[in-house]
């Protein structure tokens, strides 16, 4: 199936909470994003991410990360697309070092799942054979 990897620094300007936490909806709008490519390319249409099935927080986001999301188009009906995202940290600044030091990780840490239904528009109808336009 479809599959997109969006990839980005997690700026301190992202930070809402004590100790540089970004919020949870910062994952969701990658996640939203990524919807988006997923649709244009699979239906040529930026379609409409319909709803969460679920989402599961599994560890924090901080400033100074950098965050690799990943989506994929697991089934797919007429108009609606099953997708599955996962957002992993796969560096993170290192708090207890000079202000720029980060260390890279590996493995990553999976920071948020979700399942959501993308939704595209009706496939439009072939032109019928026989068919003519007005003053014709």
């Amino acid at each position: 199936m479809t599959k997109v990897i969006h990839r980005r620094y997690v700026s301190h300007g992202d930070a809402h909470y004590a100790g540089g936490l970004v919020d949870g909806a910062y994952a969701l709008r990658i996640f939203g994003e990524i919807a988006t490519e997923l649709s244009i390319v699979d239906a040529s249409d930026e379609g409409l991410l319909a709803g969460y099935e679920s989402v599961a927080f599994h560890t924090p986001i901080y400033a100074g990360d950098i965050v690799e999301a990943h989506g994929e188009i697991v089934s797919a009906g007429r108009r609606s697309r099953r997708v599955d995202l996962v957002a992993y940290v796969t560096a993170r600044g290192a708090s207890d070092a000079a202000q720029s030091a980060a260390t890279t990780l590996d493995p990553p840490i999976r920071a948020v799942t979700a399942v959501a239904t993308l939704v595209v528009p009706e496939p439009a109808a072939p032109a019928s054979a026989g068919a003519h336009t007005v003053g014709s």
